[in-house]
C-alpha cells in the first residue's frame, strides 16, 4: 500500500497548497526534518533549511495579510497563479518516482484540487469582505490555518483519513460550484475596481 499513502500524501499536499501553500511546505520541510520520515520523489528536497527558512517567512507575511479586508482578497487574486501551479508540482514531485500512469493523472488532479481549494477560500472571503464587520476575515483566516496544517499532518500521516476528506470537499465543491464561480468572478472585478481606485465593496455587490 505504498503507492496509497504517497498518492493520499501528493493530492492531500496539493490540496492544503490552493489553501495554504507556504504552510504546508513549511510542515512537509520541518516533518523530514525532525520528524523521522522520508518524503517520497522530489519533495525529499524541502528539509532545505533555505527553503523551509522562506516558506516560513513567507507564511508570516500571508498571515498578516491573509486578515485584512480586502488586501485578502487581493493577495488571493495574486495567488491563483501561485497556489494552483503549486498544487500540480507538488503532486507530481511526490509521485514522480511511480508509474506515468500514475504520477501524470496525480499532477492534474493535484492542480484541480488546489484550484477547488483556492477557489473555496477565495469565494468565503469575498463573502466576508462585503459583510460590515473585520473580526470574519480573521475568523476565515484562523481556520483556514488550521487546515492547511491538520491537512498537511493527515496527508503525510493518515492516507485514508485525507482521502474521505479529499471526496466529501469534491462532492460539496461540485454540488456549490456555480456560487463559488459567481464569487470568484465578483473578487476579480472588485479587486481590479480597488485598483483604479473604486469603492471594492460597491463593485462586487454590483457584479452579484
Amino acid at each position: 500500500m505504498e503507492w496509497f499513502s504517497t498518492l493520499s500524501l501528493a493530492l492531500g499536499s496539493a490540496w492544503t497548497s490552493g489553501i495554504n501553500l507556504y504552510a504546508t511546505v513549511s510542515v512537509l520541510g520541518l516533518l523530514q526534518k525532525f520528524g523521522s520520515i522520508k518524503l517520497p520523489g522530489g519533495l525529499d528536497v524541502l528539509d532545505n533549511w533555505w527553503i523551509i527558512g522562506f516558506a516560513g517567512g513567507l507564511y508570516l507575511i500571508e498571515f498578516f495579510a491573509d486578515k485584512i479586508p480586502y488586501v485578502d482578497s487581493v493577495w488571493d487574486v495574486v495567488h491563483t497563479f501561485i497556489r494552483v501551479p503549486a498544487g500540480v508540482i507538488v503532486a507530481y514531485a511526490a509521485t514522480n518516482q511511480l508509474d506515468p500512469s500514475v504520477y501524470i493523472p496525480a499532477a492534474l488532479v493535484g492542480g484541480g484540487l488546489a484550484f477547488a481549494s483556492h477557489g473555496t477560500k477565495a469565494a468565503a472571503r469575498i463573502g466576508a469582505n462585503l459583510s460590515p464587520e473585520p473580526v470574519s476575515n480573521w475568523v476565515l483566516s484562523l481556520v483556514e490555518d488550521v487546515i492547511a496544517f491538520i491537512g498537511t499532518l493527515l496527508a503525510v500521516f493518515a492516507p485514508f483519513v485525507i482521502m474521505a476528506i479529499l471526496g466529501v470537499f469534491v462532492i460539496a465543491f461540485v454540488w456549490f460550484f456555480p456560487k463559488i464561480f459567481r464569487a470568484v468572478t465578483r473578487m476579480i472585478k472588485a479587486v481590479g475596481a480597488f485598483f483604479r481606485g473604486e469603492s471594492f465593496r460597491d463593485v462586487a455587490r454590483k457584479a452579484d
